[in-house]
């Protein structure tokens, strides 16, 4: 065998994971993954650090690995929950953009409808004193109300008008973060903090310094329902004729129109199922792990959810697992600057490093088809 036929086999052998379409979905995320933190470690090198030991501090710094010591009534489980707590409007913020996404649709106004749901659910049940059994289921109905009309909205102007939902997200969130800033400054302002009154403890999503063994830890609550959020979203656009529609009209309106789908009616209800999705996403993070909202700022998690959608290859269970690694840098990035001795940023350098190479995931899916039909024809060519 000759030494050019000797690479290109053993160049198959080690492509075989994302040659297999099978196995595409897991595998390059993972090898985007993989290259990203292989060029973060270069940045690292140059800034003359240790790439192992910035790593090994990210991870200390999430809860996922033993810190040397820890501050009173704090341990390595309080800072892993603390994780769970930032992941879960993660979650649901990427399964917002996900849905979009599966509609052919792109929603960028999640931010937006995470700010008007949260600051919604705050005035009418964070303020109002309700009991705790009545506050918290109430907060999110309120959220996935307020954001699916949000984004319902969006959905039926994209129909009725043919107004392009990057436009009108964009134009949204402006809205949305300048109106909600009037009224907070006109009628919620604490004057110590300058961000909205906190609410009430009944009606948080996050249980705060909870005792336990000799421990002070938040626990979230919402935790839990963004896992079986994620479940019932994979049921519903795998195994109904909703999520069959929706899939349809985003791989080609003109066809799925031909076939008797209403393009339309599908149109909004995928931007409401979207909005709904930020809603929660909105009240999980501002009457969960936080308990009041900053003025005129909006929320950059709205915008973290393309690129974890993305990296999940916009499936539920992917973005849970995308979510918890985001999370993890991004929760780690303080430890790690101040053990490691380099810059916080470097935690965004490494999430923008996993966009950049999560968005070339169509490119290699192409290179790889290339490669098959090269292989063919070269064994047509022996034959």
């Amino acid at each position: 065998m000759s030494k050019d036929k000797k690479k290109t086999n053993l160049r198959y052998r080690l492509l075989w994971p994302i040659r297999n379409e099978k196995w595409q979905p897991i595998s390059i995320p993972v090898a985007s993954i993989l290259v990203s933190f292989i060029a973060a470690a270069i940045v690292i090198l140059l800034l003359g650090k240790n790439p192992i030991q910035a790593f090994y501090n990210l991870f200390q710094g999430a809860g996922i690995l033993p810190k040397a010591s820890y501050a009173g009534y704090k341990s390595m489980l309080t800072d892993f929950l603390s994780l769970l707590d930032a992941m879960t409007p993660l979650v649901f913020a990427s399964l917002a953009v996900a849905v979009a996404l599966r509609a052919g649709l792109f929603n960028i106004g999640v931010s937006g409808q995470m700010l008007f749901s949260g600051f919604l659910a705050t005035i009418i049940v964070g303020y109002s004193g309700l009991d705790a059994f009545i506050a918290k289921p109430l907060v999110l109905l309120i959220g996935m109300v307020a954001g699916g009309l949000m984004g319902g909205l969006v959905g039926w102007l994209k129909y009725k008008f043919n107004i392009h939902e990057v436009v009108t997200t964009i134009m949204l969130n402006y809205i949305a973060q300048y109106v909600i800033s009037f009224f907070i400054h006109m009628y919620y302002i604490d004057p110590v903090s300058r961000q909205s009154k906190y609410i009430s403890e009944a009606a948080r999503l996050t249980l705060v310094n909870v005792e336990f063994a000799n421990l002070k830890m938040d626990i979230p609550l919402g935790f839990i329902l963004a896992i079986i959020v994620a479940i019932f979203i994979k049921f519903l656009m795998d195994k109904t004729v909703v999520g069959f529609e929706i899939k349809a009209v985003g791989s080609n309106r003109d066809a799925a129109k031909y076939t008797g789908i209403k393009v339309g009616t599908n149109t909004v209800l995928a931007m409401i199922i979207s909005g709904g999705l930020a809603g929660l996403a909105g009240v999980t993070y501002y009457l969960g792990d936080f308990a009041s909202i900053q003025p005129k700022v909006l929320t950059s998690i709205g915008f973290d959810s393309i690129a974890v959608a993305l990296l999940g290859n916009s499936h539920p269970i992917g973005i849970i697992f995308s979510s918890l690694l985001v999370s993890i840098i991004d929760q780690g990035s303080t430890y790690m600057s101040s053990q490691a001795g380099i810059r916080q940023e470097i935690a965004s350098v490494i999430i923008g490093l996993i966009l950049l190479f999560s968005a070339c995931g169509a490119y290699v899916k192409y290179k790889v088809s290339r490669l098959k039909e090269k292989e063919v024809d070269r064994k047509d060519s022996e034959s």
